[in-house]
């Protein structure tokens, strides 16, 4: 599947296009902003856009009103097919964030059951008892996700409720051309909505993709021949900036070799996780990483390490933001991308990536694991590739047994040597495709 080769460029677009935090009910077509992107994504290396949600919302866009029309401070649908349109014609795919398992209490159905209680036909597309209340004091209780009463959490074992989705994802296809969904709090979604979701939208395109959000526990429940095709791989995530911060390889390299390893009890093997240093829930990377030199290194072992690598906007050159400065410092609003040497660096990243059918689709092995250095080998079929990473400010001549005399770095291109011990210099990586 495509998805397996991709490299995504997440855009959350109401921070991205400056949206106004609570929707304020003005129309502007703001989502055009993304065509002075185009062209830098493209040069970047991505070959598909993933956008959070973009339909009617409330406020945060996880708390749709309507999930046929483009929120109005984005612009329309038409906006949004224009960008799509743009995106199609440069060769980038589209994914658009799913948000199924719950709704804003803007929603369309909600406000009818606010308004006529038990008597609304859409008092079923909810978990609703008129025997209590909240605190918005709406004369009964409703179940909010995991609390979050703002956040309606729909009743998808109600059939209505179901072919509302999937007419909307329906609409979608049809007017955006989308090629796939991450969808949003997969752990929450029942395994038979899962299931109805996987075939129903193999039948609008073959190749259509899903990506659920996951964060613990067993991925396979969720991402197998029958639900998703891929999950965000959160197992994963922290090790890629502790093992820089603590300076301890071992922690990433223990966990990927837990999930991808040759044992024939490793969890993950031949699976496509979505690999990530950031996104729009959690810090900066620039900001987590207590050496901004390991920002290099750091994105080398993003898209050396089995998965599709996900890049999250302006975090390509180095824009930094703090969780505890509340998710606005997460979602800035950015009129046109700035590319510098760090962004130079991920587009040879994503090259070498693509390129390269062992660093898509290639097995795990760890070869070599010190506190500050890790070599691991990626095989698929003939060809063989070594990840070295350097996490010290110093030079580190590797001794290994590389099974091999002679490689050719995938980034730079130049010739590589494994006799007398391999030089790693300071903060480097290397994909030595082996001869």
């Amino acid at each position: 599947m495509w998805f397996d080769e991709a490299v995504i460029y997440q855009i959350y677009p109401l921070g991205l296009c400056g949206a106004p935090a609570e929707n304020d009910g003005v129309q502007e077509h703001r989502i055009l902003r993304v065509l002075d992107w185009v062209e830098h994504i493209k040069a970047l290396g991505a070959d598909t856009v993933l956008f959070n949600p973009l339909f009617e919302s409330d406020r945060h866009g996880y708390d749709t009103r309507d999930m046929t029309r483009v929120d109005c401070r984005l612009g329309t649908n038409e906006d949004f097919a224009k960008v799509c349109a743009a995106l199609h014609e440069a060769g980038l795919r589209v994914m658009l964030d799913g948000v199924f398992n719950h709704v804003g209490r803007g929603f369309w159905a909600f406000q009818d059951v606010r308004e006529k209680k038990w008597d609304s036909p859409y008092k079923d597309w909810f978990h609703v008892s008129f025997d209590g209340n909240t605190e918005y004091n709406d004369g009964f209780w409703y179940e909010g996700w995991e609390g979050h009463n703002e956040l309606v959490k729909l009743n998808l074992h109600n059939p209505a409720v179901v072919d509302y989705l999937f007419r909307s994802i329906r609409g979608w296809v049809e007017q955006f051309d989308i090629d796939g969904l991450r969808l949003d709090v997969a752990y929450s979604l029942a395994p038979e909505f899962l299931k109805q979701l996987r075939s129903f939208t193999a039948g609008l395109k073959a190749d259509f993709a899903l990506m659920g959000e996951t964060l613990h526990g067993d991925y396979n429940r969720w991402m197998n021949d029958e639900m998703c095709h891929s999950v965000t791989n959160y197992e994963c995530y922290k090790g890629l900036y502790s093992s820089f911060n603590c300076m301890n390889m071992f922690e990433i390299g223990h966990s990927l070799a837990r999930q991808f390893g040759p044992e024939q009890w490793t969890l993950y093997k031949g699976k496509h996780l979505l690999a990530f240093l950031d996104n729009h829930d959690v810090e900066r990377i620039a900001s987590i990483l207590q050496n901004k030199e390991h920002l290099r290194p750091a994105y080398g072992l993003l898209f050396g390490m089995p998965g599709t690598p996900a890049v999250y906007y302006g975090s390509e050159w180095g824009i930094e933001g703090k969780k505890s400065d509340g998710d606005a410092a997460l979602r800035p609003a950015i009129e046109l991308p700035q590319e510098n040497e760090l962004t130079e660096w991920i587009a040879k990243l994503a090259t070498a990536h693509k390129a390269s059918k062992a660093l898509c689709y290639g097995s795990y092995r760890n070869v070599m694991l010190t506190n500050h250095q890790i070599i691991f080998e990626r095989k698929f079929e003939n060809e063989r590739v070594l990840v070295a990473v350097n996490a010290s400010g110093d030079t580190y001549t590797a001794h290994f047994d590389a099974q091999a005399g002679r490689a050719v770095d995938l980034i730079t291109g130049t010739d590589h040597d494994f006799g007398g011990g391999s030089q790693m210099p300071p903060y480097s990586v290397a994909y030595w495709r082996t001869e």
